[in-house]
C-alpha cells in the first residue's frame, strides 16, 4: 500500500511538472533599447536607438515554448541628433501622425538545452506587417539582485529591407535598404 502511495505521489508530482505554467515577464523600458544600423548613400552607416518600448514575453521553459509582445514608440528614435529624429518622424520617412503603432508580434523556438535560439514574429512597421525573424545570440535569466524575481535577457539580431516596409527615402539616390537591428532585452518576472 506504501509502494502505491509513492507510486502515485511521484505520478503527481511529475505530472504537475510537465505541465509547469508558463510566467510573464513585463519588458524592463530602462534596460531595453532597440538599435539600428542603416546605410547612408554607401558612404557611412548610420546609428541610432529606440528610448521608449513596452511589452510582454511569456516564457514556457520547460516546454520550450514562448510568446513576445512588443510596442515601439517611433517617436523616441534617437539618432543623436534632433533635427534628423524629428525628420525621421516625419512624412518623408516614419510618418508617425498616419502610423503611430509599430510593433514586434512573435513565438520564441529553436530551444537548445533550455535555451530559446530564435524568436519568429510579425513586425508592423509604417501600417506593413512582415515577417521577421529575430536570431537570440545569448539568452539569460537570472534571479533579480533586489527584486528578487526572475530576471530574463536576451541579446536579438536581425537584417530587414526597410523598403519592404514602405520606407523608401534615399532609395533612389542609392541608399542600401538594409537595416541591421541589434536588440538588448531585459525583462521581469510579473508578481
Amino acid at each position: 500500500m506504501k509502494k502505491l502511495f509513492l507510486l502515485s505521489l511521484a505520478n503527481l508530482l511529475l505530472c504537475g511538472a510537465a505541465h509547469a505554467a508558463p510566467a510573464t515577464y513585463n519588458i524592463d523600458p530602462d534596460h531595453t533599447f532597440p538599435s539600428f544600423e542603416a546605410d547612408h548613400m554607401g558612404i557611412s552607416v548610420w546609428r541610432g536607438k529606440i528610448n521608449k518600448n513596452s511589452g510582454t514575453v511569456t516564457l514556457d521553459k520547460e516546454a520550450g515554448y514562448g510568446i513576445v509582445d512588443i510596442k515601439i514608440d517611433l517617436a523616441s528614435i534617437d539618432f543623436g541628433q534632433d533635427a534628423l529624429n524629428k525628420w525621421a518622424q516625419g512624412a518623408d520617412l516614419f510618418d508617425l501622425a498616419k502610423y503611430p503603432q509599430t510593433t514586434y508580434r512573435g513565438k520564441i523556438t529553436g530551444f537548445m538545452n533550455g535555451v530559446p535560439t530564435v524568436v519568429n514574429g510579425e513586425l508592423t512597421l509604417h501600417g506593413v506587417t512582415k515577417p521577421v525573424s529575430l536570431k537570440l545570440n545569448s539568452f539569460k535569466c537570472i534571479p533579480h539582485p533586489l527584486n528578487k524575481r526572475e530576471l530574463c535577457g536576451a541579446d536579438a539580431f536581425a537584417v530587414i529591407q526597410r523598403d519592404q516596409f514602405g520606407l523608401v527615402a534615399g532609395k533612389d539616390y542609392g541608399f542600401n535598404m538594409d537595416v541591421t537591428l541589434r536588440i538588448q532585452i531585459e525583462a521581469l518576472k510579473a508578481e
